[in-house]
């Protein structure tokens, strides 16, 4: 085993190499695109390249556009090998991970949205599940052959889980993260590792080991963050779930810019053991694990397999809940929050809420107007509880190389500031108030679950994501929270600046004059939909529930 932090007088550059050098040689050549069938530099919406490109058969194009409950039953009914599964996947993902990227300063190479593939032992693990459907004529498991791609600091056995730190290049792991164990007991293949920003603590998606992500549906604008190397490969349908991870939106935001599906749930529900981030013990915001998807039937397909399998049996921090099924009838009171307090949602958004009002109320929901609670307050402490060190965790590890810090991260670090124990436990008083708060008004105001914008509109320009309270909010108060795509995207026509608005604050005017319809065109917007303390079960229902009626 390497050791868990490197410390060595080669610069970081050097050390940057050692894992650049891991995803050369683990990209599939065979399945990239020759020069002639590449996409022309100007164009910004690269998903329909696969098909395009003619590398796919149509029955890889077919496997490849499936949801992973879609796939099981194909593969359950014999007509989709695992191994044919498998493979189609890994096609996409080489097609993918050449297309998302750009050259950049580092070394003038291409910078991916994947940090390592591992194909070799995903086929072989889809050769293993075709043999045992073959003797058995059976799937191994309610994850048979279904292709999940993971954020890179989820443990994987013997591979570096550096965290996007150069500092941990060196770090290989004793052992798959928990959750990557049980998904395997259920018949899941891991074919894909992805990548995450530099402190993992921002909305963009950028290191210095692999570069900038791209978002495959608007290569000019963020794929989000933390989790945006998912958000790229379940958006550009690289792989038929998704594993990342989220602390103040890092599933959420990256789900909502690629216009995909991303569950976080209640914390200390999914197994979180084996997860690589600085700061362990830190627990005044908890950071969970949860599934990127392609459709709210995979969210609770994940959800159910993993759960169905007692995991608080070895992990012990967890609350011992199996996944329930719940069937949420029309009668629920849905609330809309229109803003968040702080900052007013662009054109787009605020079109789409107001649709959803409409289509709501005409298919017999009970809606109401949702008054954000706090949201300032909830800003300003959620931030002082990321940091109670001060940041050290984090810095201690970029020092051990020198290696820079995006502008970005250091400037959610500048408000970084160390408690004292008094302190920390004071803010985590006044945590836990608010929660009790907020759950009272929800209670008060007989209202199930809350519909939101996941972010203030589409995804913003690159490296110009800092603003993620629509997402933090339910991170402080630890509540299950979804976000969808509504079918919608930007569309200059009628998504107008909006005249004669005047911001409310400074944070206000900075978000409102970045609108600009033009540059946003054809951004996919998405909606979140959050519920009650580990009422997950109950919000993920209430969400296909909104989803189909917007939908119709």
């Amino acid at each position: 085993m390497g050791s868990m932090v490197s410390k060595t007088e080669n610069t970081w550059e050097v050390e940057a190499e050692k894992s650049r050098k891991v995803l050369r040689e683990s990209i599939p050549e065979q399945w990239l695109l020759p020069q002639d069938k590449l996409p022309s530099s100007d164009r910004l919406n690269i998903l329909s390249v696969p098909e395009e490109s003619g590398l796919l058969t149509r029955k890889e194009l077919d496997i490849t556009e499936s949801d992973a409950t879609h796939l099981v039953e194909k593969m359950g009914a014999g007509e989709w090998s695992a191994e044919e599964v498998t493979i189609a996947f890994l096609k996409r993902a080489t097609i993918g991970n050449q297309l998302v990227s750009f050259t950049s300063s580092i070394n003038q190479s291409n910078l991916n949205n994947a940090t390592e593939f591992m194909a070799e032992d995903a086929i072989s693990r889809a050769k293993e599940l075709d043999a045992w459907y073959a003797q058995h004529k059976k799937l191994m498991g309610p994850l048979h052959g279904v292709p999940i791609s993971t954020k890179e600091h989820i443990w994987h056995k013997g591979r570096v889980a550096s965290g996007g730190y150069v500092a941990q290049v060196d770090k290989i792991v004793p052992e798959d993260s928990h959750l990557v164990q049980l998904a395997k007991n259920a018949g899941a293949v891991f074919h894909l590792r992805t990548n995450e920003p530099l402190t993992l603590m921002t909305g963009d998606c950028h290191n210095n080991i692999f570069g900038q992500t791209l978002n495959p549906c608007h290569l000019k604008l963020s794929c989000g963050g933390s989790s945006g190397g998912e958000g790229a490969s379940i958006g550009f349908k690289s792989a038929a779930l998704g594993l990342g991870t989220d602390i103040g939106g890092s599933i959420r935001i990256p789900a909502a810019f690629n216009g995909i599906y991303g569950f976080r749930p209640s914390a200390s529900r999914l197994p979180y053991d084996g997860i690589e981030l600085p700061g362990a013990g830190q627990e005044s915001v908890k950071c969970v694990i949860g599934p990127l998807a392609h459709s709210i039937d995979d969210i609770n397909l994940l959800m159910k397999t993993i759960l169905d399998q007692e995991p608080w049996d070895n992990e012990v921090s967890l609350v011992p809940l199996p996944w329930k099924k719940v069937d949420v009838s029309r009668k629920i009171t849905v609330g809309i929050m229109w803003s968040d307090g702080i900052v007013h949602p662009h054109p787009p958004m605020n079109r789409v809420l107001k649709s959803a009002k409409e289509k709501l109320q005409a298919a017999g929901i009970k809606v109401i107007d949702w008054e954000p609670y706090k949201s300032m307050e909830i800003l300003q402490l959620i931030i002082t509880l990321f940091f109670p060190d001060g940041g050290k965790a984090i810095t201690d590890l970029i020092a051990l190389t020198g290696e820079p810090l995006s502008t970005g991260a250091a400037t959610f670090l500048q408000h970084a500031r160390e408690l004292t124990v008094s302190e920390n436990w004071a803010a985590n008083a006044q945590r836990d108030r608010l929660r009790a708060e907020f759950h009272s008004l929800m209670k008060d105001r007989g209202v199930d679950v809350i519909l939101c914008p996941p972010f203030v509109g589409a995804a913003p320009e690159m490296n110009k994501m800092d603003y993620g309270t629509y997402t933090m909010l339910w991170n402080l108060l630890d509540l299950p929270a979804l976000v969808f795509p509504t079918g919608e995207v930007v569309d200059g026509r009628v998504d107008v600046v909006e005249e004669g608005y005047v911001p409310v604050n400074e944070i206000d005017k900075a978000q409102f004059e970045r609108y600009d319809p033009k540059t946003f065109e054809g951004a996919p917007i998405g909606l979140q939909v959050v519920g009650k303390h580990l009422r997950d079960e109950e919000t993920v229902a209430a969400a296909k529930l909104i989803e189909s009626i917007l939908k119709k």
